[in-house]
């Protein structure tokens, strides 16, 4: 048997010092894997990397990891990368029942993902937010409005900025706060975020989590780790993720766009409402919120709740609300030309997102949609669509999935690229109408992500010549 007593080490130094000549295999070489592999790295372990694709098709970080010391095996994860580890790393894109992660599972060896691995390097608070959409817009401005306690501050996570990068550089004193996926979630063990806020649940990634259950199960487990000490900040309005509030082990703050709560967030005449301990305080009057749409109202009530655990005050947090804008690929406004104005929603990866894009427009729109599909219904695309989408450019593997539900509703174009989409969507917008890229699936058949996808269609629309 492995002597196991390092891995009870305490967070922080006691942590990194334990790891200090461990042999520590890391699966996946996407951002998460590279910086857990520095992470490692810099705290004295023995890492061995792999990635299932070969050498050459690496991403120059991962294949630069080779120069720091780090054994890197591509092209698949074979057994005898395996062999001697003491501690396994998961990336969030490797799916748990990979049969190398059960075969380190069951000979004993620890699996954890890099979240999990970052938590405990560190000894800074955490405010985590999940949810099936709008974790990267909430985090942002959690992140915007903590910001204005006057203590070190730290973004990131699956928002794009992995926590593993910046463990070494975060103080005692500061504030990490994380966008977790289920797909992280799933890999915590002693993650404990002071505040953890479940924004909404809807159905997504049933493709690798095979159920709603099971995907609502990795969800709940943002709480799993917390005390009566922490808080725990909840969506009043959204079934899914009120139905979870029971597994909440914190203070239980909710946060609502329709109703008074009895202790969290609301909107009360007009204004974004906080109360706390059954005294109310108005906070920023709903019209001064820039972001569009009722689910970034949704997004703000949240955040405001969440930045009250750090006791920011009132006129701080109105004037950090006021001056938030949209984040990169969350409806986020390209240009208006000739009158038609574009706006970016790569995020939109799951029909829910694209749902709650096309509810902040009321001029007509034509959607570029369609990518790799993740088990998904469209029939609810299809029905929100009647009446609002004039017509749809349909590219990727979504002309199979998505475009049939489309075509019900309205007229569909299908695109062998994106500048192509762009170009036809122009072509069919009036002045006054919006072109919205809001895909409702995963970018992966064209992209390597959605940021590579969101990428890709500002450069089409700042291409194009009125």
């Amino acid at each position: 048997m492995l002597e196991r007593d390092w891995l009870t080490a305490e967070r922080g130094a006691a942590w990194r010092a334990a790891l200090a000549g461990r042999r520590v295999t890391v699966v996946g070489l996407a951002r998460s894997g590279v910086a857990a592999s520095r992470l490692l790295v810099a705290c004295g372990a023995r890492v061995t990397a792999t990635d299932a694709k070969p050498a050459e098709a690496l991403e120059p970080a991962a294949r630069g990891l080779a120069e720091a010391g780090v054994r890197l095996v591509a092209g698949g994860h074979p057994s005898d990368a395996f062999a001697d580890a003491e501690l396994c790393v998961v990336s969030p894109g490797v799916p748990g029942d990979h049969p190398a992660l059960a075969d380190c599972r069951r000979r004993g060896v620890p699996v954890i993902g890099e979240v999990e691995l970052a938590y405990r390097a560190t000894t800074a608070d955490v405010l985590a937010v999940t949810g099936t959409n709008g974790k990267t817009t909430t985090t942002a401005l959690v992140g915007a409005l903590v910001a204005e306690s006057g203590r070190p501050v730290v973004v990131g996570g699956n928002i794009g900025r992995p926590l593993a990068g910046d463990a070494l550089a975060i103080p005692p004193d500061g504030l990490v706060v994380a966008e977790v996926s289920s797909f992280q979630l799933e890999t915590i063990v002693t993650f404990r975020p002071r505040v953890a806020v479940l924004l909404n649940l809807t159905p997504d990634h049933l493709d690798r989590h095979r159920s709603l259950a099971a995907y609502a199960d990795a969800k709940a487990r943002i709480f799993l780790r917390q005390t009566a000490d922490d808080w725990a900040v909840v969506n009043a309005d959204d079934p899914g993720a009120s139905a979870l509030a029971n597994r909440a082990r914190g203070r239980l703050l909710w946060f609502s766009r329709r109703r008074p709560v009895g202790e969290g967030a609301y909107v009360a005449d007009g204004w974004v409402t906080l109360r706390l301990d059954g005294a109310a305080q108005p906070i920023c009057p709903v019209d001064e919120i820039v972001l569009r749409g009722t689910h970034n109202l949704e997004n703000v009530l949240a955040a405001t709740a969440a930045a009250a655990w750090a006791g920011v005050a009132p006129e701080r947090l109105r004037a950090a609300i006021k001056a938030f804008r949209a984040v990169a690929h969350r409806l986020a406004p390209i240009r208006e030309l000739a009158g038609v104005a574009f706006y970016n929603d790569s995020k939109g990866t799951n029909v829910d997102a694209t749902l709650k894009a096309l509810d902040a427009f009321r001029e007509p729109i034509v959607l570029i949609a369609g990518g790799r599909d993740k088990g998904q219904d469209f029939g609810a695309l299809a029905a929100a669509a009647a009446g609002r989408v004039k017509a749809a450019v349909v590219i990727g593997e979504g002309r199979a999935t998505v475009g049939p539900a489309l075509r019900r509703v309205t007229t569909v174009h299908e695109a062998e690229s994106m500048g192509d989409a762009v170009g036809r969507a122009f072509g069919l917008a009036a002045p006054g109408e919006v072109v919205l890229l809001s895909p409702a699936c995963a970018s992966f058949d064209m992209f390597r992500d959605y940021e590579h996808r969101g990428d890709v269609f500002r450069e089409a629309v700042l291409k194009l010549d009125a």
